[in-house]
């Protein structure tokens, strides 16, 4: 069997592989997929119970909205109709609506809303010991998922975005990792073992990962993780492309020996299905670094 039958037999393996994945069933609903959402840490509480929402500019906001007064209108007070009382009553003075959302957070520190989060909104805690509130500045939801800290030292509040982007470039590196070595190996199961071809997969690869990730985390950060899937394919396409056009370019510069530009461009193909079948069975064991 020769080489370029052997690439072409791996890469339909590769491909059936990959659309099996695709088609691993997924039970689908009218509203399901990721929804926008605005976690809020809290630092230097003092222990007693507190409660937690976010005012709103907007009236409503998905399914959540304002009080009219009337009882009809009336969403969800939870346990304790007293909280929902007291924030229903409570009079923002720029005119924030209370959404009828709200969360206990002495116990873990913080809350969470992540179905439908106003736009803009203001951060608002409740002590039902002493029927104080403790309310933040105009924030904004700046990405998909946007992270806040309040600390509430000396009894007031600052609030700094907290976006987590020690834990993003940590998983862009491992992934650069896993798929730069990927496509090594299969660089030698195509005979491209000169050090001079390695090196050229190496250096063409950190590129186009770099590339393909920042454009993956844009998306995810703007748009949400839907949004990335949907434009993966075509992007990991233009990666091909560009692989294989570097390659059968710089390939024949790179050795003496002559290597047919179908070759070249089914090694490309091949390494690129191979990094995304094998990136996603790894991802099952370290979801942390996708």
């Amino acid at each position: 069997m020769t080489v370029r039958e052997t690439g072409k037999r791996i890469v339909t393996a590769l491909v059936c592989v990959m659309v099996l994945v695709c088609l691993v069933p997924t039970t689908v609903f009218a509203d399901s997929g990721p929804k926008p959402s605005v976690s809020i840490t809290l630092e230097n509480m003092d222990g007693r119970v507190c409660y937690g929402t976010l005012l709103s500019r907007t009236e409503s906001t998905g399914p959540a909205h304002a009080w009219d007064g009337s009882e009809e209108s009336i969403q969800d007070y939870g346990d304790d109709h007293s909280v929902w009382q007291a924030m229903a009553d409570y009079k923002d003075p720029d005119g924030f609506y209370f959404l009828q959302q709200y969360w206990r957070c002495d116990e873990n520190r913080g809350f969470t809303w992540s179905y439908y989060p106003p736009k803009t909104f203001k951060i608002l805690l409740y002590y039902p010991d002493t029927g104080a509130f403790v309310s933040s500045g105009v924030l904004e939801r700046y990405a998909f998922d946007s992270y806040y800290t309040a600390n509430l030292a000396d009894g007031a509040m600052t609030v700094r975005r907290s976006f987590n982007y020690t834990a993003q470039i940590v998983g862009l590196a491992g992934r650069m990792v896993i798929t730069i070595l990927i496509e090594l190996g299969i660089a030698l199961l195509f005979s491209f073992r000169e050090k001079k071809l390695l090196r050229l997969i190496l250096l063409v690869n950190v590129v186009t990962q770099l590339a393909l990730n920042a454009a993956l985390f844009a998306i995810n950060y703007a748009e949400g993780p839907w949004a990335m899937v949907i434009l993966y394919v075509p992007l990991e396409l233009a990666v091909i492309i560009v692989e294989a056009a570097v390659y059968c370019l710089a390939f024949r510069r790179a050795t003496e020996r002559k290597i047919a530009a179908g070759k070249i461009i089914l090694y490309a193909l091949a390494a690129n299905v191979a990094s995304f079948v094998l990136g996603w069975v790894i991802s099952r064991f370290v979801p942390f670094l996708f």
